[in-house]
């Protein structure tokens, strides 16, 4: 199959998308990468690190033919013919197409999947310092400029105007291909030695990077046949999967000479994970259906490698935890960690795993499948091996679940993990051992309207509000001998069930985010499901009652255990059973997060602003 090999300038490149002579097949599916995943990548290019090889495919030849589209965020006309067709770097490439080339903000989704539009910066200080984290150097703000706290009411950072990005030193990545733009920018930055100084160490040591970037192309030529591209397109998008960070210490330890010479073999990190891992499995909280559905050997890596840091650079350090927590488990670290380390911490931490799945069942959370954050499990297992037997006690144990609801319901643990780890675990010891509270309890918020955006698993927040509703104690409505528990659980396959059936609601004029919602689902068994079916709830009420034998006024206090009043299902009132149970939520999370929800009618939500919902 003949090809070349070129490597294009990456402005060229963006040039070529912009008018339309770079375009995508149209069975390329739509591009979709968040706000974190654009600014990594973004740190990638200005440290003019590789990004990987792209491929395209040549057009008009007499082999493979495909419709056309442009890049999401290019603007063509309909009629524009491309010369090639982008096969594999589409993520990529209108990443940072909208990002750096675009004259409008990215249209991306947060770490909750809410749709946003983003405009992105480069903190020049940041940027050419030694010390500097480069990816802390890539800020990200909303399409207005203006970054803000407290509900919108306190401005943390403002960028709306090309006097305060200078004043401040964000450059704003948009202008980094427009020369003349920019060279206006840097006059108005530039405004004595010191920062004329610092605008040549950025220009030369970030800029250049980017205008410089040489991208590396695999371009099919025009003759290559249909099945040959159909072929490749599936290979470059399904396999080819890189060595990970396990991978790669396994192969570290493995030369692990020292290890070898005392005890006369070498140490095999996957056959020590192996038996971790089958461990670990007695617990269904780490131990799912499906081989994604495990524990990661990561989650395992990453608690070792918070504690290894911690402990190796806390005497030398002094530092304050809110201010620069010691403890790290970026990749780096990992790599790093020495076979000793791991081989002192790691049956702490297994056993600090058990001590976790055990804590996750009392909040109500009896499956891997139900686990809000799978991420959140590996602060929390680090604050166990720190703290031992203390979490036991009681005032340690309702500040470790306080923080841990705050995570889940705040819906903190979806982006930029690498930082909020130490900081967890660093702030949390600090509070149970009498300091203040950690800033993921402070900043924790939840606002009431959020519960009417709840629709899947896809959430934390919605897995949140399930576990709650079974760790505050709920007995099922045909199967009321005992509160819902672990063996009830996965005996009588409970799942979420809708208390107004979709056909009731459908039938009804009920809204699609209310049908769907967190709201109108509860807990119950597969027996009592089936009763419901499709039936009214003032129908399957009288249904349950010849089925179990029970009283209805039985029936009814069993109904309640699921903050449901019972007298609104007897009438089938959907509205005030929705306002009710919402209000009864509301207290149960607040409950949880030992603080007040924000009124809906503050900080109202809506379901199409978030990504799950479609």
């Amino acid at each position: 199959m003949p090809f070349e090999n070129p490597s294009y300038n990456l402005g060229d490149l963006l040039d070529m998308v912009a008018t339309g002579e770079v375009q995508l097949p149209d069975f390329q599916r739509l591009w979709k990468w968040d706000d974190e995943r654009i600014r990594s990548l973004l740190t990638t290019v200005t440290m003019g690190y590789p990004l990987g090889v792209m491929m395209t495919l040549e057009t008009g030849g007499s082999g493979a033919r495909f419709k056309p589209r442009p890049l999401t965020g290019a603007a063509l006309d309909s009629d524009v013919e491309p010369e090639q067709l982008l096969m594999d770097g589409q993520q990529r490439m209108t990443s940072l197409y909208q990002a750096l080339k675009s004259a409008n903000p990215v249209e991306t989704v947060d770490a909750r999947k809410k749709k946003v539009q983003r405009w992105y910066y480069i903190n020049i200080e940041t940027a050419i310092s030694p010390n500097g984290d480069h990816e802390e150097a890539i800020l990200s703000v909303p399409a207005d400029r203006i970054i803000r706290q407290d509900f919108g009411r306190e401005v943390m950072l403002d960028l709306s105007t090309e006097e305060q990005e200078c004043t401040r030193g964000y450059f704003p990545l948009r202008l980094v291909f427009d020369i003349s733009a920019t060279g206006r920018w840097m006059w108005k930055y530039a405004t004595d030695d010191v920062r004329r100084e610092q605008w040549t160490e950025f220009h030369k040591g970030v800029l250049e990077n980017i205008t410089k970037y040489q991208v590396p192309v695999i371009r099919l030529t025009k003759s290559t046949p249909k099945e040959a591209v159909c072929t490749v397109f599936e290979k470059v998008n399904t396999g080819g999967v890189p060595l990970n960070v396990f991978e790669l210490l396994t192969a570290t330890y493995a030369g692990d000479r020292k290890y070898f010479q005392a005890n006369g073999y070498d140490f095999q990190l996957v056959e020590h994970w192996e038996k971790v891992l089958k461990e670990l499995s007695e617990h269904r909280v780490f131990n799912g259906q499906t081989q994604s559905e495990q524990l990661a050997s990561s989650d395992f890596l990453q608690t070792i490698s918070l504690l290894s840091t911690y402990h190796r650079r806390r005497p030398h350090s002094g530092s304050d935890p809110f201010v620069t927590p010691v403890a790290s488990c970026k990749r780096k670290d990992i790599l790093d960690l020495p076979l000793e380390d791991y081989l002192q911490w790691a049956p702490k931490v297994i056993e600090a795993f058990h001590w976790t799945a055990r804590f996750l069942t009392t909040q109500g959370i009896f499956s891997y499948r139900d686990l809000p954050y799978r991420t959140q499990v590996v602060p929390l297992v680090a604050i166990r091996t720190m703290l031992g037997t203390i979490t036991d006690e009681h005032g340690a144990l309702e500040k470790i679940t306080r923080w841990y609801w705050c995570g889940v319901l705040g819906e903190q643990y979806s982006g930029a993990l690498e930082s909020r780890f130490p900081r967890d675990m660093e702030q949390v010891v600090a509070w149970v051992r009498g300091g203040k509270e950690p800033e993921s309890v402070t900043a924790a918020t939840f606002r009431a309207a959020r519960l009417d955006t709840l629709f899947s698993r896809n959430s934390a927040a919605y897995k949140g509000v399930y576990a709650l509703v079974l760790r505050q104690g709920c007995y099922d409505w045909t199967y009321s001998k005992d509160v819902i528990d672990t063996t009830i659980f996965e005996e009588h396959q409970i799942d979420l069930v809708r208390i107004f059936p979709a056909a009731w609601c459908d039938k009804n004029g009920v809204p699609a985010e209310q049908k769907n919602g967190i709201v109108n689902k509860t807990p119950l068994t597969q027996h009592t499901s089936r009763i419901i079916g499709t039936r009214s709830p003032s129908v399957y009420m009288r249904a349950l009652e010849r089925e179990t034998g029970m009283p209805g006024n039985w029936l009814d206090d069993a109904v309640g255990t699921h903050l449901i009043d019972a007298a609104d299902l007897r009438v089938a009132d959907f509205r005030k059973f929705y306002t009710n149970r919402h209000r009864e939520l509301v207290a149960l999370i607040e409950g949880a997060m030992g603080r007040l929800t924000i009124p809906a009618e503050t900080a109202p939500e809506n379901a199409s602003d978030y990504q799950e919902a479609e």
